[in-house]
């Protein structure tokens, strides 16, 4: 499968032979749904709590006497149904994640990659460098380049002045490619791929 490679001023400057078996195989959207529900998962803190009657601190005294008051008797001021007491089935810290088989993850990430080639929304570009962080001179390139909102895959390290001058820019993330993730890949409207990204996306995904 050939793609044409672009530099940052849109210009040609070659073509890569992409891996079908990565690039080009039959999109499933369960596994990539799975994927994603498994990764907002695990980002959940689950940190959540809310007391119980036991843990309701305060006097251990009837609120009123059994009898002769006309109301239904109460054992504690902390009992459920009473204002300020504890909360019945209230939320409590627990972890949130969930298992998902490698295989799976794997494949669903070469859908996700599949889907972005397959709509014409992946770019591949020879490299995302720059020689210094400058966010005006890279907003006008992206704006030239008509990709909105993007995610860029760089290969086993991003570059510094490339990842600084895009973290001021809305809409554009800047990840190596050990971190390529289906959430951010369907997140975004264009999939952009530097040829070091592309040969450790093939190693990785192989």
């Amino acid at each position: 499968m050939k793609q044409d490679i672009i530099s940052l001023a849109n210009k040609k400057v070659g073509d890569i032979d992409l891996d079908e078996a990565i690039f080009g195989i039959d999109v499933r959207g369960d596994l990539m749904a799975r994927t994603v529900n498994w990764q907002l998962a695990k980002r959940r803190a689950g940190t959540h709590k809310t007391k119980g009657r036991s843990e309701v601190n305060g006097t251990k005294a009837k609120p009123f006497r059994q009898k002769g008051t006309g109301r239904a008797r109460q054992g504690s001021k902390y009992v459920t149904q009473m204002r300020g007491g504890g909360v019945v089935f209230g939320p409590l810290v627990r972890d949130h994640s969930n298992s998902l088989p490698k295989k799976v993850r794997r494949l669903a990430l070469k859908s996700a990659i599949s889907a972005k080639q397959k709509e014409g929304k992946l770019v591949i570009i020879d490299s995302a460098a720059m020689k210094g962080p400058k966010t005006r001179e890279l907003a006008k390139q992206l704006e030239k380049l008509g990709w909105g909102r993007a995610l860029v895959i760089d290969g086993e390290q991003v570059d510094e002045n490339f990842a600084k001058a895009a973290a001021n820019i809305i809409g554009i993330d800047v990840l190596p490619s050990g971190g390529a993730n289906v959430y951010d890949i369907l997140r975004r409207d264009t999939l952009v791929i530097t040829q070091a990204g592309v040969d450790k996306l093939m190693e990785r995904l192989k």
